[in-house]
């Protein structure tokens, strides 16, 4: 007989039927003629019950199983009269693995510390379980969410020569031996004589890339890991995280700004409809009320400010704030929580930051001051996504380059762009683990993502 899922009996309540089952036990409880066991899957929020008669072969031996085994179960599925709509009366019940008492996931509360210790079991948590089946629509309606609007799904470099967005926070790709490192008479390394003949690098985005694509196909979009070395530790950074990043031909940073806020509420609406017994536990134990908070933001246009307007409203608001606040200096998340979470009580569109603190590549507008960039920052979590409309004029874009000390012979390709049929176009990226973050209610980056890359942490 094939195995079904928990989820599929609960969809399809197959009353009557025949069915096998497979999972891990979460709780057992055994009575003089009988007991009952509580099996997850892992493919939904809901654990199923099954009740085992003691005439079943092995009895003795199954009802001594510990929390975390795993076992094989035959039987009839039948209408309950419990908190669920259905049980399963066992005919046959198989130990596939059984676990020793010192299994750490017992049933008693435990700490996210502890449970990053032992990420490879944290799955079978219901908080975790949650986590990760809501990533996973996620990354579902992103896929939906640009398609239907007409875009291509592009695979960009994970290796490049370039620093992309100009912060030096690469990790370095070599297959030199660090103990015999080539070099020349002046003690520099020969990188002419590593592996790709220059200089390379895990990629920190694939925006230049996907600037191509767009200039030849309209509207793409990446979605893949991106790596930045940057020593952070806190809880919204990490060095390996997954990135959205639709690029436009044609489109100016109003219609990429739209795209973004429209982009962040067909997710949240996703996941509303396709997770409500996940997003319901979130509500209970995680962050009561996301669930009436998201429902807000789906249905209410995004506001928007300049960066010189969000700066006047912070120095005005006469709170103390860590980090000073003035016009040139980049906003902290404390001010862009300012924003959200008190000022306007709801999400942010920021636009026209200062030239300075922001990627050559950007539109300079013709104030001198100020490029055509963007910010869309939600409650709780601040900036979620960043984009900008791309500078398209080729002579002010090599003076950026040279201006940044950048070596133009690695952007002639990017340069081409604008040589040849040169359009206006923009773009963005969407941290996907913050928007994990965003609609869970979760307070840690490294909880929203299987194994979480900080510095001094590459386990499992």
């Amino acid at each position: 007989m094939r195995r079904t899922t928990v989820r599929n009996l609960f969809d399809k309540k197959p009353i009557g039927e025949d069915i096998l089952v497979k999972g891990w036990v979460k709780s057992l409880r055994k009575s003089k003629t009988f007991c009952f066991i509580v099996l997850n899957d892992g493919s939904a929020q809901k654990d199923l019950q099954i009740i085992a008669d003691e005439s079943l072969a092995g009895y003795e031996d199954f009802t001594k199983c510990l929390v975390g085994s795993s076992l094989s179960i035959h039987g009839k599925l039948v209408e309950s009269g419990g908190k669920q709509p259905i049980e399963v009366q066992a005919s046959a019940v198989e130990i596939l693995g059984t676990t020793p008492q010192d299994y750490p996931l017992q049933k008693k509360g435990t700490s996210m510390e502890f449970l990053r210790e032992i990420a490879h079991l944290r799955p079978r948590t219901n908080v975790f379980g949650a986590v990760f089946r809501v990533r996973h629509e996620l990354a579902q309606a992103t896929h939906k969410f640009f398609t239907d609007k007409g875009f291509y799904y592009l695979n960009t470099p994970i290796l490049t020569a370039m620093d992309a967005e100009g912060a030096g926070e690469l990790f370095r790709v070599s297959t030199l031996d660090p103990n015999k490192l080539p070099l020349d008479k002046s003690g520099k390394v020969i990188w002419e004589k590593d592996y790709f003949g220059k200089e390379s690098y895990l990629c920190v985005t694939g925006q230049l890339e996907a600037e191509a694509f767009a200039c030849s196909m309209g509207s793409v979009y990446t979605f893949g890991p991106t790596f930045r070395s940057e020593n952070s530790n806190t809880t919204r950074h990490l060095s390996e995280f997954w990135m959205i990043e639709p690029e436009v031909a044609f489109a100016d940073l109003e219609e990429v700004a739209e795209l973004g806020a429209e982009y962040i509420q067909f997710m949240i609406k996703h996941v509303l409809e396709k997770c409500p017994d996940e997003m319901a536990l979130f509500n209970s134990f995680v962050e009561k009320g996301i669930i009436a908070k998201l429902e807000k933001v789906a249905a209410t246009p995004f506001k928007r400010i300049t960066y010189t307007e969000a700066v006047d409203i912070l120095l005005k608001s006469n709170k103390k704030f860590e980090y000073k606040v003035e016009w040139g200096v980049d906003l902290q998340t404390e001010h862009e929580k300012f924003l959200t979470d008190e000022h306007f009580k709801g999400p942010v569109i920021v636009t026209d930051y200062p030239k300075e603190i922001k990627a050559f590549y950007m539109r300079q507008n013709e104030d001198g001051k100020t490029v055509r960039a963007m910010d869309i920052l939600v409650p709780g979590i601040g900036e979620i996504i960043g984009g900008s409309q791309r500078e398209e004029r080729l002579d002010i874009i090599e003076a950026k380059i040279a201006e940044e000390g950048l070596d133009p012979d690695l952007y002639k390709w990017y340069l081409d762009l604008r040589r040849y049929g040169t359009v206006p176009h923009s773009g963005f990226g969407l941290g996907f683990e913050r928007a994990v973050m965003y609609i869970t209610g979760m307070s840690n980056i490294r909880d929203v993502i299987p194994f979480h890359r900080t510095p001094n942490h590459i386990d499992f």
